[in-house]
């Protein structure tokens, strides 16, 4: 890993890898997906779960779906050796404790794509002055198209309460009001990140990055995983 890439990481608080797992190592789990998707009736046209689904609230859909399907040897296929060790260099330490992989779902045809309503949030309670807490690589499993539900990202959110940078209570009125809300951040210094790409595309976040699923508009089941890797001092 580059410096620049740690850097980058550093400021913005996160990073991509494209085409960080092979294509064809992530083309046999998205297979093991579909079978299990259509063993469970949840793709479209399916009478069963694919109705039951469509009842929940849209965000719900992904916890749900996503508990039901069941893959072996996820997490040693994903959470490899490799990304381990980009962890460690980006926290310049190794991590202490690794979740087990989960898999985040998203049915198809959810709805208009929005930036409105959405779940913002981080995983862990830790200050911007706090010493990087842990990363959180979320992996495509399938390409992910714009729109298609990926889960989203505010870049440099880990960073306000610092020098320079926006108040936490000012970007919580700008996630609070409606309008705009990319044009919103600009002056705040805060982009939203769309975490689509090409199947074996990994992201990695600062564990105190916000983000937020997002509607899956597309026709496609959106497939992708996460683990997050915990950092002590």
């Amino acid at each position: 890993m580059k410096s620049s890439q740690t850097d980058f990481f550093i400021d913005k608080g996160y990073l991509r890898l494209e085409g960080f797992h092979p294509k064809k190592q992530v083309a046999g789990i998205r297979q093991k997906l579909l079978d299990e998707l259509k063993r469970l009736k949840a793709l479209p046209g399916g009478k069963s779960l694919s109705g039951s689904l469509q009842r929940l609230p849209l965000f719900q859909q992904i916890g749900k779906l996503s508990a039901l399907v069941k893959v072996p040897g996820l997490h040693a296929a994903l959470a490899t050796p490799d990304l381990i060790e980009c962890v460690t260099r980006l926290g310049g330490r190794a991590p202490s404790a690794i979740q087990d992989t989960q898999l985040l779902l998203s049915p198809p045809n959810q709805g208009a794509a929005t930036l409105e309503g959405l779940n913002w949030h981080v995983d862990i309670a830790a200050g911007p002055q706090d010493p990087l807490p842990g990363v959180q690589a979320f992996f495509l499993i399938d390409d992910v198209t714009p729109s298609g539900g990926a889960t989203l990202a505010l870049a440099g959110s880990h960073r306000v309460d610092t020098l320079g940078r926006p108040s936490a209570s000012r970007l919580r009125e700008v996630l609070k009001t409606p309008g705009d809300l990319e044009r919103s951040l600009q002056p705040l210094g805060i982009d939203i990140v769309e975490m689509s790409g090409r199947a074996g595309d990994v992201f990695l976040i600062d564990l105190r990055l916000l983000h937020a699923p997002s509607v899956n508009a597309t026709k496609n089941v959106r497939m992708m995983a996460t683990v997050r890797c915990f950092l002590n001092t």
